[in-house]
């Protein structure tokens, strides 16, 4: 099998990737899906605001899954559902599924769009028993909105990233007593506004600073012992809650899908345990990109759907022998800065190009100052700044044509 173009992954990301790659003249595209249909992630967040940046309206995640499905349904792009990949090597790529059984397929380019998984109890060793009843938030999220299965009665959750706060509100809503929601760090890992409508909407007590401690139970989960921590994340004697539940949510945060990146020899930043890309969306490889949540974990599927679009129209570029290579900038992370990406850019683009990026600490009236050989080409002014939050920067042409060597992006106290 033979394609100008392969998309690796069915979600938010290889549906637009795909789609954009049509649109700047390239045909011949498949997307290879494991699934048993398109749309990833997005099929079980029934919940809406999704789509406010894309479409200017506010859509469930089928919703908006279907409209990029709708839209390549009418392309020549293929698609190839229940299959797994199973190596890359260069531009080649080896899968299997049921009815085409193993499969060498050749590409011009890649793009990946594998997605994330979710840290598990096991990667976050939680003391204690191994009962039934401890889910992650994603899979107790899959079982209710897809399969039609309650997972509990009397429900804690462990983390307050976005999908715990989602499902403490879905859990609340379909009956089951959400005790507590319980943070390890100072802050919040979700979105403010999920605190707001998941949380404070319905009286669930968020325990910041706080971990759980011992899981007890038999054949299921009979309760749990939370404590406070101390500003070294260790617990301290004295300060244990016991709270009698029969189901542990886990939301400890979610890991890019790459180890088929791995296999392929390709960069890995070990910040984001995401890919290393250019503005591009370029990998290492030359000819491979990638976009979305394989580079870094995303608050809003629109600014998945930005990346994926870059990427369709760089692959296109490159298929076509349209791709302009540049001189090698690093893009360098200063003061309160937890990881930028791009990580690279090549100075090849006469647009502008917009980093995203995480701070390490909640932080006010600061500003993102770009620094290029101890000179300031930018800064931006931001009034609050919170590491559940992903922040954008724009740098214009102006700003493009100042950078003659590595850029450090930082923050600095605003005035």
């Amino acid at each position: 099998m033979t394609y100008d173009l392969v998309v690796v992954g069915g979600g938010p990301a290889g549906l637009a990737a795909a789609y954009e790659a049509f649109n700047n003249g390239i045909e011949s595209i498949l997307i290879i899906e494991r699934d048993m249909e398109l749309g990833g992630i997005l099929n079980q967040c029934i919940h809406n605001g999704f789509g406010l940046h894309t479409f200017k309206e506010e859509l469930t995640g089928p919703e908006y899954a279907e409209r990029f499905i709708d839209k390549i349904t009418d392309t020549s792009i293929e698609v190839k559902l229940d299959t797994m990949v199973l190596d890359i090597k260069e531009k080649t790529i080896y899968a299997m599924n049921p009815i085409d059984g193993y499969m060498e397929i050749e590409s011009k380019a890649i793009i990946l769009a594998m997605g994330c998984r979710e840290r598990t109890r096991g990667a976050i060793y939680v003391p204690g028993d191994r009962p039934a009843g401890v889910f992650t938030a994603g899979a107790a999220q899959r079982y209710i909105n897809i399969e039609g299965y309650m997972v509990g009665k009397e429900v804690v959750i462990l983390g307050s990233g976005d999908i715990g706060l989602i499902m403490a509100r879905r859990m609340t809503l379909e009956g089951a007593k959400v005790k507590a929601v319980i943070e390890l760090m100072p802050y919040s890992n979700g979105l403010n506004r999920n605190i707001v409508q998941c949380l404070e909407d319905y009286d669930i007590p968020l325990y910041l600073s706080h971990t759980v401690t011992q899981i007890i139970g038999k054949t299921r989960l009979e309760k749990i012992v939370v404590s406070q921590v101390d500003d070294n994340k260790k617990p301290i004697k004295g300060t244990e809650k016991t709270f009698t539940c029969d189901t542990l949510l886990l939301s400890v945060g979610l890991i890019p899908e790459n180890e088929l990146s791995k296999q392929a020899g390709l960069q890995i930043d070990t910040r984001t345990n995401g890919l290393v890309v250019n503005e591009t969306m370029q990998t290492s490889n030359e000819g491979i990109f990638a976009c979305g949540n394989v580079l870094h974990v995303h608050d809003l599927v629109d600014f998945v759907t930005q990346e994926a679009q870059t990427a369709g129209k760089y692959a296109a570029s490159y298929i076509k022998d349209e791709y302009k290579k540049g001189t090698s900038v690093k893009v360098k992370n200063g003061k309160g800065i937890t990881y930028t990406v791009p990580q690279n850019m090549n100075t090849i683009s006469k647009e502008s190009i917009r980093v995203f990026m995480r701070v390490s600490t909640p932080s006010y009236h600061q500003k993102i100052v770009v620094n290029c050989g101890g000179k300031e080409i930018a800064s931006f002014k931001k009034k609050t700044l919170l590491p559940a939050e992903m922040q954008s920067i724009v740098l214009t042409k102006e700003h493009l044509a100042a950078i003659e060597g590595d850029i450090t992006i930082y923050l600095e106290e605003g005035k």
